[in-house]
């Protein structure tokens, strides 16, 4: 699948880099994973209620076509997000048993994941846009 160009503000499209493709590929990783732990986790593994809990997932599957097209305000905005989700694996882990707890555990370690990426993302396209503004313009 070819990607599709990126570019900094006010600047010419440009392919991305290995860098930005391999950080892209971790965060669509650990969204995915988020989602369908989300989604295991209140639909099958341990429900609670009558599985209405599931539909917490929604923000995050709204986010997964931004990831794909290298949306900085998309990898900003998600990097805000998952603190809630960070806080509900919190609080589950310290308050339930079992499979609750396991998979609590589970949901802290993907977001702190996923806000690290996030990070490293949004931090090397800041860092590098201003090369990519001097290669668009020198080329024009």
């Amino acid at each position: 699948m070819q990607d599709k160009p990126i570019s900094a503000i006010g600047a010419a499209p440009t392919t991305p880099g290995p860098v930005v493709r391999a950080a892209r590929a971790l965060a669509l990783a650990g969204l995915l994973g988020l989602i369908v732990l989300g989604l295991a986790w209140e639909l099958w593994l341990a429900p609670t209620g009558r599985g209405t809990l599931a539909l917490k997932v929604l923000p995050l599957v709204l986010c997964v076509a931004g990831l794909l097209r290298h949306r900085m305000v998309i990898f900003r905005w998600l990097s805000l997000l998952v603190w809630l989700y960070f806080l509900e694996g919190v609080v589950r882990a310290t308050s339930e048993q079992g499979m609750g707890r396991a998979l609590a555990i589970g949901e802290i370690v993907l977001t702190l994941q996923l806000f690290t990426v996030c990070g490293f993302y949004i931090r090397w396209r800041l860092r590098t846009a201003p090369a990519d503004v001097a290669s668009a313009t020198a080329g024009a």
